[in-house]
């Protein structure tokens, strides 16, 4: 039986699909997972996703833990780490780990932890991500963070072009990854203009972080491929 490629748009949707014995791509460009590939790259020693803030407020007295907190595109007070890809350069994260809790990003991973396997995607490795998963035998479900719940345009045209990469070793699960390798196509060649006019970079304009949503859309920046293993995210 040949291998299929899914895409669920939103979290709120997930249920609808059969993680089991698959590998979900958990993507939110902007940008829970573009911090997480960032953060492995500057090299982090591991990052523990956690839905629940109060949940993620129980590290900060512990030792040892960095501790990331966003709500709303907006810093957590009493964390030392936001939500962007530039806080997680410079030596700050290396061989730390890393505690994050993000408004969209940790509960779409919590979501998914049914899954054979959960990977961490962003455009920054995306190429990493498609070549990790040829070399499984096994369907993949590319889960959308979204906004609270909504689709996305950012996470949908990510979920696009992972559907390209693998378009040739994986059949199309459904109409989705049709409809998102289609939106993909015809946007490619003005992503940045076009992600700049979706709702959550318009959100995230209000927040004065222009340069994060550029950051997010860079493509193959990075060569690491982060996965759930028990509680925490490693490289593999």
């Amino acid at each position: 039986m040949s291998k299929t490629i899914d895409v669920c748009l939103s979290p709120q949707l997930i249920d609808l699909y059969d993680l089991e014995g698959k590998i979900v791509v958990v993507v939110d460009i902007l940008r829970a997972t573009s911090v997480m590939t960032t953060a492995f790259a500057h090299g982090a020693r591991e990052i523990i996703p956690v839905e629940k803030l109060e949940v993620a407020r129980e590290y900060l007295s512990k030792d040892g833990y960095l501790c990331a907190a966003e709500r709303g595109g907006e810093q957590i007070e009493g964390f030392p780490l936001d939500n962007s890809p530039f806080s997680y350069m410079d030596g700050v994260v290396q061989d730390r780990s890393v505690v994050i809790t993000t408004t969209n990003g940790t509960v779409a991973i919590e979501r998914s932890m049914v899954a054979d396997e959960v990977l961490i995607g962003s455009f920054l490795n995306l190429s990493s991500v498609a070549e990790y998963i040829q070399l499984q035998n096994k369907d993949v479900i590319v889960h959308c963070a979204g906004w609270k719940g909504k689709t996305n345009m950012e996470d949908t045209l990510f979920a696009g072009a992972l559907v390209e990469k693998l378009k040739m070793s994986h059949e199309l699960g459904c109409d989705t990854p049709h409809m998102a390798l289609k939106y993909w196509e015809s946007v490619k060649d003005n992503l940045t203009e076009t992600v700049e006019s979706s709702a959550h970079a318009r959100r995230l304009n209000r927040l004065n972080i222009k340069e994060d949503i550029a950051y997010c859309l860079r493509i193959d920046e990075y060569q690491v491929v982060p996965k759930m293993i028990g509680d925490r995210l490693l490289l593999v």
